[in-house]
């Protein structure tokens, strides 16, 4: 491992509780694409499978940021144990409506309670945030690991989901998946040391962190960019089994994460000067741009190397990203801040599976990558749109009394100047 990553594990506990969020992250990659593969599996139908993976992805969208909210205010472990609680139930039931051939209300009714589900990756991010308040320098080198831990876990989440689901039951990948989730989240808020301290309700004052005007475009933008993710996903399972190899889909979409892992690992050797929004404005434009290729493709092998070339866009952007949202979010907000981010993810994500199934069963596998194109040629507009509010000049606001310590426009802390955060 590089020497600016060892640095960042020096503090007692972080490792630990990186390790744990990694585990709890493996469901983020495993359930939507494990219940397209058991569902498609289970029934054929391809729009239904979308139309649940889309559901899991919406209702994640509608509760997360709440949970996160109730996480700044009151702490990660009083919260997150109940809430894992109620979306493990929900995924039983949902595996166990599915084997039953229950009716189509039945599996919608549990995929919305799946939901519950909390956003680990925020929980990890706001640590690390407690960890180096002030140091952007580790801080951002914390960031990209975090986001190379995502791209692990979208490199081997949909290789297990998939490979167990098709090669021993259908049930099997997202039954593991809820076994991750427990471990993870139960592992994680066990580790109290470095748990961020929760900030009181009068902390909380002036309603939602999307109350950002940058935050506003950060989401909006992800809506479109999740769009691009999940029709990825569902239109790659379903080429891969027009094309005779279905159990090919997971190792694509491996290939898919690796190039953003190898870009993520790159970007975080690099300590960048200048406004974080234009590099966050070239990488949501190489993101677009990166899924025409997809429209030409005609065996597995291109799709492989074009989905590897777009890969590489990813993780830089969702580390910019994560900075940006620190920059614009009171840090009293900071875990439901980055959790809106990962709502626009979900949205669209749902949106984009949703989109995708109907349009693989309405035209065919070989001509759905038309849908992560649109989404990224919308993800373009609303980034250039956008792209003005984030380089606004915003109110320091770290606490209650506002400073955190970090420079709105990307430099350190300012010499003398003290933490008054308590």
């Amino acid at each position: 491992m590089a020497s600016p990553y060892r640095e960042i594990f020096t503090p007692p506990g972080t490792l630990s509780f990186s390790a744990a969020g990694l585990i709890g992250r493996l469901p983020l990659a495993m359930m939507g694409i494990g219940v397209v593969t058991m569902i498609s599996e289970l029934t054929g139908r391809y729009g239904l499978a979308g139309a649940l993976s889309a559901t899991l992805a919406l209702s994640a969208a509608v509760i997360g940021p709440q949970v996160s909210r109730l996480v700044d205010r009151y702490g990660q472990a009083r919260v997150l144990r109940p809430a894992t609680l109620v979306s493990l139930v929900a995924v039983a039931g949902l595996l166990v409506a599915a084997q039953l051939e229950a009716p189509d209300w039945t599996l919608f009714l549990c995929a919305a309670l799946v939901g519950f589900v909390p956003s680990l990756g925020s929980m990890v991010r706001s640590r690390w945030a407690e960890v180096y308040r002030g140091d952007r320098r580790r801080l951002h080198t914390a960031y990209s690991f975090e986001s190379v831990v995502d791209e692990i876990c979208f490199i081997f989440g949909p290789i297990i989901s998939i490979g167990l689901s098709t090669v021993w039951f259908p049930e099997a990948g997202p039954l593991l998946a809820a076994v991750f989730l427990a471990i993870g989240t139960f592992w994680l808020t066990a580790q109290r040391g470095t748990e961020p301290v929760p900030h009181p309700r009068e902390h909380h004052t002036g309603g939602s962190a999307l109350r950002s005007p940058g935050l506003q475009v950060l989401m909006a933008t992800f809506v479109a960019t999740g769009a691009v993710f999940g029709a990825v996903d569902v239109v790659t399972v379903a080429f891969a089994e027009h094309e005779g190899a279905k159990e090919a889909a997971s190792l694509v979409l491996a290939v898919y994460a690796a190039g953003s892992c190898l870009a993520g690992v790159v970007f975080g050797l690099v300590h960048f000067k200048g406004p974080a929004a234009k590099r966050w404005l070239v990488g949501v434009c190489a993101m677009g741009v990166s899924m025409i290729p997809l429209l030409l493709v005609g065996n597995l092998l291109f799709l492989a190397v074009a989905l590897f070339v777009a890969g590489l866009s990813i993780a830089p952007t969702m580390i910019t990203t994560m900075a940006l949202v620190e920059q614009h979010v009171p840090r009293a907000k900071l875990t439901e801040g980055m959790t809106w981010t990962s709502t626009g993810l979900a949205v669209g994500i749902a949106l984009g599976s949703s989109a995708a199934g109907w349009v693989i069963d309405a035209v065919g596998a070989d001509r759905a990558y038309v849908v992560p194109a649109i989404a990224g040629g919308v993800a373009v507009v609303i980034g250039f749109l956008g792209y003005r509010r984030l380089t606004r000049p915003v109110p320091q606001r770290g606490g209650p009394d506002g400073y955190d310590g970090i420079d709105r426009h990307g430099g350190e802390r300012p010499e003398g100047v003290r933490d008054n955060v308590a």
